[in-house]
């Protein structure tokens, strides 16, 4: 579940990723955009804020916040929850120039005067802008003579991770691997599942993760459910599933926790280690996905995994491409993307496993950046 409050640590840091890094990305946004925009607004909130992470480095944590990006001139950082929240928000934020969000109309109508009306304005966000806010931003781009929805743009920019983002990436699957062994060290010692969760949720905390998210399962793995209430009782096998936000970046992964060896699990992560040889660069997501279907029998699909096996993953738990069989979608895998890759099984005699792994797209072929540990421990 998302929570309510972001508390986790989000400070920028220069060293490990510096101020160019950024320049370059509004740079390629500018340059791949046609026509040509004098500036960009981008939209975040503390539930929906990879766009503008990518662009000022910025997370939300309590308010809405809009970046004024102008190609010509330095960006402008207007944050939610008064002027007080200005001094919060500048440890967080690569831009220099911040200012409390009010009036948000007005304020965009200036900054679109000082830009001149000789060229449009790229939205990246939009969609996820409350309606008032939306209103209000709209009604002063009237006065811009084109505004180009930006965000699929901005998403696309976002697939491929650079060298140190990829650094980054690699610190939150050593802190999913590391949160998922404590659980199975949990596990192993007899502990309730309360205490399971809770133990991989520590440990990633422990690491400094921004986020943890967890699900498991009460019925062999048949459902999954977030964690909402103590549950005393041991359960074995446990299907568990682990997403970790470190340093802005998503690291996720499946597994089934079990004493003793289960087929379903088995035969899942020979599937999955059968399916990863085949993302790689210009393949297609729907013939890998049909790969999976076609190994599957005599097994059925997992309800979780029936229709999408896999997706993009970064600065958003879930970003193009898009793995799956469905008629209205074949997405291409790109160089230097990374996926997330899952494969699960059910039968009729109540067996459930679900794995996974997380794999970059290189040149050539693929690296594993985390596959699930072995489901027997």
């Amino acid at each position: 579940m998302h929570p309510t409050l972001l508390v986790g640590p989000a400070d920028w840091e220069a060293v490990r990723m510096p101020e160019q890094e950024f320049q370059a990305r509004t740079s390629a946004l500018f340059e791949r955009a046609s026509p040509p925009p004098a500036g960009a607004i981008v939209f975040g909130s503390p539930l929906c804020h990879a766009e503008l992470a990518y662009f000022t480095h910025f997370t939300p944590k309590l308010e809405a916040a809009l970046a004024l990006i102008s190609r010509a001139g330095p960006t402008r950082l207007l944050v939610g929850g008064g002027a007080g929240m200005v001094q919060a928000a500048r440890p967080l934020t690569v831009v220099q120039d911040l200012a409390p969000l009010r009036n948000a109309g007005d304020m965009v109508a200036a900054w679109l005067r000082d830009l001149g009306t000789a060229a449009g304005i790229l939205l990246v966000g939009g969609g996820a802008m409350p309606p008032k806010l939306h209103r209000a931003i709209t009604g002063a781009l009237q006065e811009s003579p084109t505004c180009i929805d930006g965000t699929e743009l901005a998403r696309t920019l976002m697939r491929r991770k650079s060298a140190r983002e990829l650094a980054l990436v690699r610190e939150a699957c050593s802190t999913l691997d590391a949160a998922i062994r404590a659980m199975a060290d949990a596990q192993r010692s007899g502990a309730n599942a309360a205490a399971v969760i809770l133990a991989g949720e520590a440990c990633a905390q422990r690491r400094r993760a921004q986020d943890v998210r967890t699900l498991f399962s009460l019925d062999g793995g048949r459902t999954l459910r977030p964690f909402e209430r103590l549950q005393q009782r041991v359960v074995d096998p446990l299907q568990v599933y682990v997403a970790v936000r470190q340093a802005g970046y998503w690291a996720e992964g499946f597994t089934l926790l079990a004493t003793a060896p289960g087929s379903a699990a088995a035969r899942a992560g020979e599937i999955l280690r059968d399916t990863i040889p085949l993302l790689r660069s210009g393949a297609s997501c729907a013939q890998a996905a049909r790969a999976v279907q076609l190994a599957m029998p005599p097994w059925q699909s997992h309800p979780v995994t029936a229709r999408v096996i896999g997706n993009g993953i970064g600065l958003d738990l879930a970003q193009a491409p898009t793995i799956t069989t469905a008629a209205d979608r074949d997405d291409v895998m790109d160089i230097d993307e990374i996926l997330s890759l899952r494969v699960g099984l059910s039968d009729e005699h109540g067996q459930h496993a679900i794995v996974s792994a997380m794999v970059l797209i290189k040149a050539q072929g693929n690296e594993i950046l985390w596959c699930r540990p072995e489901a027997t421990r």
